[in-house]
């Protein structure tokens, strides 16, 4: 559809006003902006077009679509175009709580809330008349309800992930306007089941696509997981091109399970393809090993990491698999809702059976795929986090010297150097023993090159007399150490007061 009705409006004020009260689709509120900076995780532009009486925004997005967002974090896709969502708020002037419902709830449910809802609208004001005259001004269609909801739906659908809305300073992500899309790991299994079925079927041509494609071959063998076949043995054969993963593990358990004491040299054999591999199959029953022997070994390595129901898997192994076949933006996310309820609900992180403690890797995992996947400001959030929650004083200082390379990395200089001053001051009164070899190893070592590395960084930027200072305590830094540890250093120290004295 074009935007033919909304140059319309622009062209009519009469129209406008009709639009902008009673259905809330107000061009002028365009002027305001929303009610906080926000950006669209994908980084796509928006354009703001209209608002509303609540404060919710209009937005159009780089193909034309309209993202609505509300004043209370919720947003969602409501149309293809702006003369789409203008029908739809013309023809449901209570759209918002229309986002519940679902084309499956039939006619008469649709219908009767609808109704419901019209009724109570005018009880206050008239919309019937209205909605007849700018219908019949803007060349709108006088559509039923229940094929608006369908729209409606349609479009929400299509919010994640390319329109997921972003609080631009915390980088939280909005709230879902209206339904949920599938589970992320439906999405990642669809290709594998698809392969699966034709492996299945006999298709050679697929044996061999699969066997040269280490996604696909990953990608299978969870489909396998999650639905298991005596034909399927056949996997691993494929699987045993690559080195140690979770899916070659997967498949020796799929093997193993149906206890044939005769696969027992193949196990073995792809055992001892590399050393990782040793390791990660190492209790793996040896020659002679019985059925039973060999059915108790996998089932305890099947409930142990794997299992048959794709709900239970942690959320990285179908985050992992969906950047590997390229659903980057599905991927991000998920991911960044991940840490959203994580920043929402820290006892998330607390460990089975010792309630006091933290596990935080999952925090510095968020970190490492949101750099991987180029998102350095998710990445910080995650870092930031992590680093907040370090209970020694080693970890402090360790996590903390991580989150100066990314802010640096990011040109957030000034909030580097503000980090690596609480590394110096965890370095001088770390509140434990923890740091007492520092100057010995690698860690202080690494901390003076990020010293120097953002002295670097600040003279470039032309922050000459905080690169200066910064300069003076990285030689601090470098003095404290070693000379075992400091070999290393000195010429990336000898590199940046050049660079000091030149800019100077």
């Amino acid at each position: 559809m074009t935007d033919h009705a909304l140059r319309l409006l622009r062209q009519d004020r009469r129209l406008a006003e009709l639009a902008a009260f009673p259905f809330h689709f107000d061009l002028d509120r365009a002027a305001h902006g929303h009610v906080e900076e926000v950006r669209l995780a994908s980084g796509g532009p928006l354009g703001t077009v209209a608002g509303d009486d609540t404060g919710g925004t209009y937005f159009v997005c780089a193909d034309g679509s309209v993202l609505y967002a509300s004043s209370e974090g919720a947003a969602g896709i409501i149309g293809s175009s702006v003369d789409e969502a203008l029908e739809l708020v013309i023809g449901l002037p209570g759209w918002r709580g229309c986002t519940r419902l679902s084309p499956d709830d039939g006619e008469e449910k649709i219908l009767a809330y609808v109704a419901e809802t019209e009724d109570e609208i005018r009880e206050d004001y008239g919309i019937d008349e209205e909605r007849a005259e700018l219908r019949a001004a803007l060349g709108f269609p006088e559509r039923s309800p229940v094929e608006l909801v369908g729209r409606l739906r349609a479009a929400l659908l299509r919010t994640e992930p390319d329109f997921v809305l972003l609080n631009a300073d915390e980088g939280c992500a909005y709230d879902r306007l209206g339904p949920a899309g599938p589970p992320l790991w439906e999405t990642v299994l669809a290709a594998g089941r698809a392969d699966l079925a034709r492996l299945r079927q006999g298709d050679r041509t697929a044996w061999r696509d699969v066997a040269e494609d280490p996604v696909r071959r990953r990608i299978t063998l969870r489909a396998a997981q999650f639905d298991r076949a005596e034909g399927d043995r056949e996997l691993l054969r494929h699987e045993t091109r690559s080195s140690m993963t979770d899916e070659l593990r997967l498949a020796a358990v799929l093997v193993g399970l149906h206890g044939d004491t005769g696969d027992l040299p193949l196990l073995l054999e792809v055992r001892e393809t590399d050393y990782d591999t040793v390791c990660g199959l190492s209790s793996m029953p040896e020659p002679g090993a019985s059925a039973d022997e060999l059915r108790q070994w996998a089932r305890g390595l099947d409930e142990s990491m794997f299992g048959t129901d794709p709900a239970d898997e942690p959320v990285s192994t179908w985050t992992d698999l969906a950047r590997d076949q390229g659903m980057t933006e599905l991927a991000r996310v998920t991911l960044i809702r991940e840490l959203d309820s994580i920043v929402m609900d820290q006892s998330r992180l607390r460990r089975p059976g010792s309630p006091p403690t933290l596990a935080t890797a999952l925090l510095s995992g968020l970190a490492r795929d949101f750099e991987e996947l180029g998102d350095l400001p998710q990445a910080l959030r995650a870092q930031r986090l992590y680093a907040a929650l370090q209970e020694t004083a080693w970890d402090r200082a360790s996590a903390r010297h991580e989150l100066v390379r990314l802010e640096r990395e990011a040109g957030r200089l000034p909030q580097a150097a503000d980090s690596l001053a609480a590394v110096r001051d965890a370095l001088a009164t770390p509140g434990d023993d923890s740091l007492r070899h520092w100057r010995r190893v690698n860690l202080g070592r690494f901390i003076a090159e990020e010293h120097y590395r953002l002295t670097l960084a600040l003279a470039d930027a032309g922050r000459l007399e905080e690169a200066r200072a910064l300069l003076t305590a990285a030689d601090a830094v470098l003095g404290e150490l070693s000379d075992n540890a400091a070999k290393g250093v000195r010429q990336l120290a000898e590199r940046t007061a050049a660079r000091v004295r030149e800019a100077d």
